[in-house]
């Protein structure tokens, strides 16, 4: 968190100078949020003491108010020597009203639950666990705070993008006078991430500077902001279609979504474009469309790169479920490295929310009876096993409502495992999958349109699964497993316990929760073909999996035809760090698992593969990946149906509103933008452009790129900006990826993300897309 330094005193007038100009400043950004008169900001903005929680001996008094930009909480100690520090509501991924947190479980009791909340952040950044006086004012605050992230969520990328330039104009302001010095505007300049010398700074100034006052005042400031946010290529793209005493008809928005944007439109939808993005009211009852109104229409759904009817479920989910790629989880309780990192509830409800399908719970004995969840032999923290199901049941279908699959690496006695079966069918109730869909033996899996709203258990089984239609005589072990038999366990634990000999006995309570995922050993592909049942699965080590696709990837695939396939990290990523899963995915393989607590360009492509069909977490894999007789290889990519060459013709134009990388006054990016392309080897390539000196506002290359597309439906771009460092590797800034056949072609804006995949405010690429037949 950011601390902030304290001001000199003021004097009387000059304290209720500031106030009234404090006050003004707090109305602007109150109409910038729409919520004039709203009571639950106006609280905010008062403030009041909270009790914060940190451990069962650390519960201090803190003031928490918000600031009058609306957009930062600040929060002061009640120490002799006072400190504050502030944080943004765009940083605030949820509140949550109780004691879900493991810090509140564990060092509160439970008739506080009413007054308890949780301020959960974005990324790496620690909870809040805080305690109000009273369960009305507890109340009253997660109100308050859901209110106003939900209106700073629906607030335009251009009223977001104003708000920022108002509250940069205004911390640039030092004096608190409204107005801006020359020098003021420098500084300003260098907040938003534009280097200017002296020269251009004074020019600049010269020609806003009407009164030749040596300030900038009301108009004045206006004028600067336009020059400031005009957009020479909007300009350009406006002025050609605009053949209408100077506006845009919806002719002339018909014409330009036909031609440019490559729309199946009609006239229709060009009147329903200008009614919902036009700003000027007169200028939309006469059905004309404003540069304005067209640059919103451009920074909306129906403007953006990802095809708006993709954000939806637009795939068929009547397939049976191994014919999908699942978004799936490794060590899904920690929240950094598996040596010592702490595990925590909050990771499953961070990738749950993520749109995360297959969570896995590693568990182990623990005291009092109770089985814990963390990674055995290392430091890791543990987190109880009932504390992780309650969490997974609270939020596992928030983001989607199709099935969650929970994967168990069991090392628990047989009486902690009776208790974690217990857990979960009272925790998880009639949710919880414990009998095969239908009255007779299945012969595939169920689809996931039939499992929405189910939890199923991934594991150890003692029968068949033909044993729920017949007697108990089926079964086919004795109850015990060796450890060296579970694919799922690291090299160095499976040594250990192959040369001690152990079994592990295996509850049957908890086996016959286990229905369509049942382990198995993996002895090839052709035994798995002769041997096994449709849902007896195997788990892969990801350099196992690596040589299969690579080497046998036509028989991957045909084995994923039948069966599902989970791949997961080798354990010498100590630091959870995470493998490709693109060649994992051209093989066919539905669970690929990444560390989602770990951030990298591999999540980003994760996040890019699930991005579409409503973020369910399912994405139907094409159809030459569901046909046993396929004879697609994407090594040798021989010619077929998945055969359908594309040319991506690619101009990044420019970009809007760059974040800082580095937060010193003098640091400007250098931007650039790479492009990738992610899929079957033949597809798999890269270019960028040259880098734009010390200018991270509003940067321009209008650089053209071409790249070949064999296999479109497994390919997928990767949009990455970064600051040029020519004597270190680049800094990251941002970037976006998603599925070639979700591109929408034209004049694009690419909404950019941060290493964590949370949007960057008012941070855009704009670039024009054409996709033709090779």
């Amino acid at each position: 968190m950011q601390c902030i330094q304290r001001q000199p005193k003021r004097t009387r007038s000059e304290e209720l100078l500031h106030n009234e100009k404090s006050k003004k400043v707090t109305r602007l950004n109150v109409k910038l949020l729409g919520m004039e008169g709203d009571a639950d900001l106006q609280f905010l903005l008062v403030g009041g003491d909270l009790l914060k929680v940190k451990s069962s001996s650390w519960k201090k008094t803190r003031f928490y108010k918000l600031q009058e930009d609306c957009q930062t909480m600040w929060h002061e100690s009640k120490k002799i020597f006072k400190s504050t520090q502030t944080f943004s509501i765009e940083d605030i991924s949820a509140v949550r009203a109780g004691r879900q947190s493991d810090g509140l479980r564990k060092n509160t009791e439970e008739p506080v639950e009413g007054r308890c909340f949780s301020i959960i952040f974005k990324g790496r950044r620690k909870n809040v666990d805080l305690m109000a006086s009273s369960e009305e004012e507890a109340k009253q605050w997660v109100a308050s705070l859901e209110k106003i992230m939900s209106n700073m969520g629906n607030v335009n990328r251009r009223q977001k993008t104003e708000h920022w330039i108002f509250n940069c104009m205004r911390k640039a302001d030092k004096n608190s006078d409204a107005k801006l010095s020359q020098k003021e505007l420098k500084d300003f300049l260098h907040q938003i991430n534009i280097e200017v010398d002296d020269e251009y700074a004074e020019k600049l100034f010269q020609e806003c500077d009407k009164s030749n006052s040596g300030h900038l005042a009301g108009e004045e400031i206006e004028h600067f902001y336009n020059l400031l946010t005009h957009r020479q290529e909007i300009d350009t793209i406006y002025g050609e279609y605009a053949k209408t005493t100077g506006f845009m008809s919806a002719e002339n928005l018909l014409e330009f979504l036909i031609k440019e944007q490559r729309e199946d439109a009609t006239l229709a939808d060009a009147h329903r474009l200008i009614n919902k993005y036009e700003l000027d009211d007169e200028v939309k009852e006469k059905q004309l469309m404003t540069q304005d109104g067209f640059l919103m229409y451009l920074h909306m759904p129906e403007g953006l790169v990802l095809n708006p009817t993709h954000k939806a479920v637009h795939q068929d989910m009547s397939q049976p479920l191994n014919h999908y790629f699942i978004s799936s989880s490794h060590n899904t309780y920690l929240m950094e490295d598996q040596l010592k990192g702490p595990s925590n509830t909050e990771a499953y409800v961070r990738a749950l929310l993520k749109g995360c399908r297959c969570v896995e719970l590693d568990c182990w004995d623990g005291s009092d009876g109770e089985p814990v969840i963390y990674h055995g032999y290392t430091l890791t923290s543990k987190i109880l096993f009932k504390d992780t199901i309650k969490a997974i049941k609270e939020y596992a279908f928030k983001t989607s409502d199709y099935p969650v699959i929970l994967s168990l690496e069991n090392h628990c006695s047989v009486e902690q495992q009776r208790v974690m079966a217990q857990h979960m069918s009272s925790i998880l109730g009639s949710a919880l999958l414990i009998s095969p869909l239908g009255a007779q033996m299945p012969t595939h899996f169920p689809s996931p349109e039939e499992l929405k709203g189910r939890f199923l258990v991934k594991g150890k089984r003692l029968t068949k699964l033909e044993a729920c239609f017949g007697p108990e005589a089926t079964a086919v072990d004795d109850g015990s497993f060796t450890e060296e038999e579970d694919d799922e366990k690291e090299e160095e634990e499976e040594e250990k316990k192959a040369k001690e000999g152990e079994k592990l006995k295996l509850a049957k309570e908890l086996s016959d929760m286990v229905i369509y995922c049942k382990s198995v050993h993996f002895n090839g592909f052709q035994d798995a073909k002769d041997n096994l049942g449709f849902y007896e699965m195997s788990s892969f080590k990801e350099r196992k999996a690596m040589t299969l696709a690579v080497e046998s990837a036509n028989s991957y695939i045909h084995h994923n035809v039948d069966k599902l396939s989970r791949i997961y990290p080798a354990g010498s990523r100590t630091d959870s760090s995470n493998y490709n899963p693109v060649p994992l995915w051209n093989a066919g393989c539905q669970l690929v698992t990444l560390n989602f607590q770990t951030s990298c360009n591999h999540m980003d492509v994760n996040q890019g593969r699930f991005l579409t069909n409503g973020k369910t977490g399912y994405i139907l894999k094409p159809a030459y990946m569901r046909d046993r007789g396929s004879e697609f290889d994407p090594i040798t990519l021989s010619r077929g149906s998945w055969q359908q060459h594309k040319t991506l013709h690619l101009m990044i134009i420019s970009a809007q509103q760059l974040p800082k990388v580095n937060q010193k006054k003098t640091s400007i990016v250098d931007a650039l933008v790479r492009v990738e392309i992610h899929g079957v080897p033949a597809d798999t390539a890269e270019k960028e452009t040259p880098y734009i000196e010390n200018n991270g506002f509003n940067p321009m290359w209008n650089e053209n790129f071409k790249f070949d597309v064999h296999v479109p439906e497994l390919a997928l771009v990767r949009f990455v900006v970064e600051d040029y460092d020519s004597f270190t590797d680049n800094d990251f800034v941002g970037q976006f990826t998603l599925p070639f056949t979700s591109l929408q072609m034209g004049y694009r804006h690419v909404p950019l993300l941060n290493k964590e995949g949370d949007p960057l405010p008012s941070s855009n690429l704009f670039v024009h897309i054409m996709i033709m037949d090779a």
